[in-house]
């Protein structure tokens, strides 16, 4: 599902040949599970190495590291919020992951960016919701950025392919 700017797949984020790929990370960028432990098992040990070094990163921004052994040449790490029912600033936080996740890539020259579905995991933010501000934000940064930019959002399952599906019309 694809058009200008914006394309819509199931399956492993670390199998993508892009400039970047987006980890869900936690703070401490040492790796766990989900995406963020299948990102570190696919780019090897020194991808842990690299984010030891940088020393974690709070929630809603963004840091970058090179890709290793992955087909990705960056692998932006990022960190959403916990969803704690919607009063702690979730919401904002979570468009914050996006936004700097995309501003950090341009910086980088990362031009193709793909995303998975952050914090929708074991952070239990609610998936349709989660989906409505990433595509919002991402919509966001496109037009107002001159950049030629691609996302790719990378479902990991059909729950939420199908509600992204829904969100971008197609």
């Amino acid at each position: 599902m694809e058009n200008e700017a914006i394309s819509l797949i199931t399956g492993d984020i670390t199998a993508l040949q892009v400039d970047a790929i987006v980890n869900a990370a936690n703070n401490s960028l040492l790796g766990g599970g989900g995406v963020d432990g299948a990102i570190h098992r696919a780019a090897g040990p020194k991808l842990l190495d690299a984010c030891r070094a940088i020393g974690g990163c709070p929630t809603g921004e963004a840091r970058i590291t090179p890709g290793f052994n992955l087909p990705a040449r960056c692998v932006i790490h990022t960190v959403g919020p916990v969803w704690r029912g919607g009063n702690h600033n979730e919401e904002a936080l979570l468009h914050a992951c996006y936004t700097q996740s995309l501003k950090l890539g341009l910086e980088n020259q990362c031009f193709t960016i793909a995303f998975p579905n952050i914090s929708t995991g074991i952070y239990g933010f609610p998936r349709q919701r989660a989906a409505e501000i990433a595509i919002g934000a991402v919509q966001d940064f496109i037009s107002t950025n001159p950049a030629r930019i691609k996302v790719i959002f990378v479902c990991f399952d059909n729950e939420n392919f199908r509600i992204y599906r829904q969100l971008l019309g197609n």
